[in-house]
């Protein structure tokens, strides 16, 4: 009975493999000719779902919003090379050799960036110094760019120039005003970019104004009406952030690549200069880089400066700074006579060089601190003919009795 049962249940396994199989085949027959057949319906799987994108999403490695952050400026504002060699200026090495080109012997230095600066109209100006139109700035953009350099374009929005004491509206955008003063300065603005790109002067840096701290654009000259201080009306503030979106939004649109620099030079004014950045961050005013002037003659002392760059880093802007304009005189006294710091670096090279190695030192306690520019390094007076022969600039790094470089020219590499 035993050996019944077990045939018997061996067999019934076995016809189930056999009804198994049978049916599986039947399942691969139909698999492989809907598969093949057009007229059937092609099931596809579901998509995966797709999570939401980042709110605030990490910028992309080769966008150069990572990259300025650790790669370091060095060099200065040479607005006026272009007269001085006009002028005929016998630039020398510290050495006594003839430079014959500055821009290659300041690159040869260490030095990577070059600002200059643009004035809407300068003709209606007599200053000798304000004479940077778009033709001017276009052929010396393509010389730095030309030799490799970086290019910093300083938008000055004025036919003279733009400070924290004057920011006067072009005389020819003075009957403008509201939605028709901000369609003006992004048309000026997109209108210059796109002719520095065409001249090969692309810039790598802009600033959209100089020296802003207290607004610009203000009307004519002398009117107070639209400064911007902190207990200034609101609607002064907001006339100004417009003007500033409009011109950043032409940077944008026409050099995307381009960092966007907002420039104050508030240094000796800590809660004002945070106030200014509070107020670009409220209105969420797009701009990639904090712009600074500090001139120990008129700002006091390294410790002012260094007081202005805690500050800046407790409010955690996640924005680098850079020093975009900067100098020490080596030959005679110049700026406020409280300021002067000659008891700790005399005005001779040596104190000069002192001064931009202390600097240096100070700055690169700061990792924030990406960039530093001299301004007006090129001035040199030895050989010049016409209006820059007189009224000498002694913040230069060029002796202008001799005409030979000062020892702070290179040490300003040493930032690198």
């Amino acid at each position: 009975m035993h050996t019944e049962n077990y045939l018997s249940t061996n067999m019934m396994k076995r016809q189930l493999l056999l009804l198994f199989a049978f049916l599986m085949a039947i399942n691969l027959s139909m698999a492989m000719t809907s598969c093949g057949d057009d007229d059937e319906k092609t099931v596809t799987p579901e998509e995966p779902v797709k999570p939401e994108p980042d709110p605030d999403p990490e910028p992309e490695p080769d966008k150069d919003t990572t990259t300025v952050a650790t790669f370091r400026c060095v060099g200065g504002d040479i607005s006026m090379l272009t007269r001085y060699e006009q002028q005929n200026a016998q630039y020398k090495t510290h050495d006594g050799k003839a430079i014959s080109d500055m821009i290659a012997f300041l690159k040869e230095q260490g030095w990577n960036t070059m600002r200059v600066r643009l004035f809407v109209d300068p003709s209606r100006d007599n200053d000798k110094a304000v004479i940077q139109d778009l033709a001017y700035v276009k052929a010396l953009g393509k010389r730095i760019k030309d030799a490799g350099l970086y290019f910093m374009l300083d938008f000055h929005y004025s036919d003279t120039w733009a400070d924290p004491a004057k920011q006067w509206t072009p005389s020819a955008w003075l009957s403008l005003s509201g939605d028709a003063l901000n369609a003006c300065i992004h048309d000026y603005t997109a209108d210059c970019l796109k002719e520095l790109v065409a001249a090969g002067a692309t810039p790598d840096f802009i600033q959209t104004g100089n020296e802003i701290s207290f607004g610009m654009m203000w009307g004519k000259e002398g009117t107070t009406a639209n400064r911007c201080y902190i207990d200034s009306p609101a609607t002064n503030w907001t006339r100004f952030i417009n003007l500033l979106k409009q011109a950043g939004k032409a940077c944008r649109e026409v050099c995307p690549q381009a960092q966007i620099i907002l420039h104050s030079e508030r240094a000796p004014q800590p809660s004002v200069l945070t106030d200014f950045f509070d107020r670009m961050k409220t209105a969420s005013v797009d701009y990639d880089i904090i712009g600074l002037s500090y001139y120990s003659y008129f700002h006091g002392k390294l410790p002012v400066l260094e007081t202005a760059l805690k500050q800046l880093e407790a409010k955690n802007y996640g924005k680098p700074i850079q020093i975009v304009e900067m100098g020490y005189p080596a030959k005679w006294n110049m700026g406020d006579k409280d300021k002067d710091y000659s008891d700790t670096y005399p005005i001779t090279d040596e104190g000069q060089q002192k001064f931009t190695a202390d600097l240096i030192n100070l700055l690169k306690k700061h990792e924030l601190v990406t960039g530093l520019l001299w301004w007006y390094p090129e001035a040199n007076a030895c050989g010049t003919t016409g209006d820059l022969s007189t009224e000498w600039y002694n913040g230069g790094l060029f002796d202008n009795e001799t005409g030979r470089a000062y020892s702070a020219l290179t040490e300003l590499a040493t930032f690198k």
